[in-house]
Order: C-alpha cells, then structure tokens, then sequence
C-alpha cells in the first residue's frame, strides 16, 4: 500500500480508459498522456493497461507500506527517494517505509508514478481511470488527498530484474513551449467561412490558464462565421444542433476562443467544429503548459492512421530493443 502524505496539486488514479461507454454520456478518461504512460508501465514490468497514478504540475509525497518497484515518467520533476535524487524514465527499488517526495515540473505538465502490479482499485465500467466529474472510477472517484491509503498489487514474479533499467534517449519526448497539432478538418467546419479555416491553420494560438482535463481553452485571432440563421441551435453564428463530439474535437465557442476536448470531455454538444486533433498529438495536447502555443496542421485520414501506426511502432520497437536486453518480465506487454 501507499500512504498520500501530499497529495500533489492534482493527482489521480488513471490507465488506458473506459471505452464502449461514450455513446451513454459517460467520457472514456485514462492518462492524458497515454505514451508515457505506457512507457512506465513498460518500465516496472506491468501490462500496458495497469493502472497509475497521473500527477499534475505538482507530484506530491508518498510512504510506500510494502516493498516494489517504481517508475516515473512523463513531465520531468525533481524526485526524491529517502532524500535522494532518482531519475525519470527509470526502474527503482522501493522498501516499505521508504518516502518519496516528487516536486514540481519546469516543463511540460503530467508525470506518471507506475507501479509494479499497479493500483487496486474497483473496476468502473470496465476501467479503473478516475471521472472526477462524474464521480467514478478511481480512489473513491476523486482526486487524491492527504492521508488517503492507495492499495497496490503484488508484482509480477520478476518485476526485480526491472530494477536499474533505462530508455534509451531517443524514446524520451521532449516538452517544448510551441507544438505543431496535426488535425483531420470536416464536421460543421463547413459554417466557418474560407477565410477563417485560413486564420485558423495560419494563425499561433495560446494554451489558456483555465485548461484541464476536460477541454484546452486556445486564446489566437478572431475568426469568422457563416452568417446563416442558427435555426433551432441558440442565437450565436458559432451555435449549431447539438451533435457528439469526438475526444479531439476542435470547438469553436465564439470568434476568438476555440477548445480542444481531452479525455473528460463532455460527449455532445452545439458549437461549430472544425474538425479533430489526431490521438497521437493528444498526449502534446497534454503536456501543453498555460501560455505555451501551438500552430494546426491540417492531415488527411491516411496520414492520421499512419501516424497512429507509427507511434504503435516506435514504442514496439521499444520494447523488443528491451527484450533484446533479456527483459522476461515484457512478455506481458503488447501495444
């Protein structure tokens, strides 16, 4: 078990998601940035589905009440075990009693602290990823607080020869200040006149402070509607019937302000959108720190699926370069 001394600004149980429930309202949630992850779990031993816990801006401080073996990746932050440094992208030993102090992050914005045998918590909905909005999933459907007791399951019976192992560095993502979103266009972008798809795709946008799991908020350059009576969609130009959003979709709210909906989002709705950011540039979407910008490229459906296939790719590769190093424990890992 763990015992949340510091709970972090904002810490939550999250794995890959609840999915096949969208269609009734209820959003998939899971880890905002699905590739690391995945790397961590990979890291510890574990399938890439067990569950962990996602960290925002501030990690926190944690007793470990058995012993295990820990990773963390994700935005870098400064770790403490015992009142010594230990590195991200990682396996370490932890013993029970041992403490571990996790700080803030000077770049990017989500770290993951993956555990071997990950978090016990109850199945929701098949997942055990935290809705806060909902109150489901997770620990008690929350966020985490002080004094709260995480249960965690026994390793896998040789997650100890994970302990030392590394990535290599060219599997370490960056976090800058600026990101390049590729996005499929079409849904109701067609009530966007051509000069606004033009502002939109030529234009730097601005990650907002009000951000979250829910939606991004993006502050740029006012754009312009197609000036059509909004028949039964509100009084706005930008309002439309209500229609289902994808997780990804690009949502314009009114002239100057657009969202880009994240894995809590709300499932339907009546604004205009332009169109969706493909899933791999979600996790960028993620790591997006306030004030930082963005430009959107549009991509067709071919370039999104291949650059899905390549992120599929790139971590298999990774994890044959580490069954290359006599990694047993990965035999449960499939992308």
């Amino acid at each position: 078990m763990i015992e949340v001394m510091e709970p972090g600004l904002w810490t939550t149980v999250q794995d890959m998601g609840r999915h096949g429930q969208y269609h009734l309202g209820v959003s998939p949630s899971g880890a905002a940035d699905k590739y690391s992850y995945m790397i961590g779990n990979l890291l510890v031993g574990n399938p890439e589905h067990l569950a962990a816990l996602e960290m925002t801006l501030i990690g926190g401080e944690y007793t470990f009440q058995k012993d295990s073996i820990i990773a963390l990746t994700g935005a870098p932050m400064e770790a403490y075990l015992n009142n010594k440094p230990i590195s991200f992208w990682e396996a370490h030993q932890v013993q029970e009693g041992d403490y571990l102090i996790i700080k803030e992050c000077r770049l990017g914005v989500k770290s993951y602290l993956c555990i071997a045998g990950g978090i016990n918590v109850p199945d929701v909905m098949g997942s055990k990823s935290t809705y806060e909005l909902s109150q489901i999933g997770g620990f008690q459907g929350r966020k985490l607080q002080a004094g709260d007791i995480i249960d965690i399951n026994e390793p896998l019976s040789d997650a100890m020869l994970q302990v030392g192992k590394t990535i290599p560095s060219e599997y370490i993502p960056d976090f800058p200040d600026f990101q390049e979103l590729r996005v499929t266009l079409g849904i109701t972008g067609y009530l966007m006149d051509d000069m606004a798809l033009k502002t939109f795709l030529n234009s730097e946008w601005t990650v907002s402070q009000e951000s979250n799991r829910v939606a991004y908020r993006y502050k740029g350059p006012k754009v312009s509607f197609s000036e059509r009576p909004p028949f039964g969609a509100g009084n706005s130009f930008s309002n439309v019937v209500d229609i289902a959003y994808p997780i990804g979709a690009v949502l314009f709210t009114n002239e100057e302000e657009l969202i880009v909906l994240q894995n809590d989002a709300t499932t339907g709705g009546g604004f205009i959108t332009i169109g969706t950011v493909i899933s791999p540039d979600l996790d960028l979407i993620a790591q997006s720190r306030p004030l930082s910008k963005c430009r959107f490229i549009a991509v067709t459906i071919d370039q999104a699926i291949q650059a899905r296939n390549e992120r599929k790719q790139k971590l298999e590769g990774l994890v044959e370069l580490l069954r290359k190093r006599g990694d047993s424990s990965l035999a449960s890992f499939s992308i």
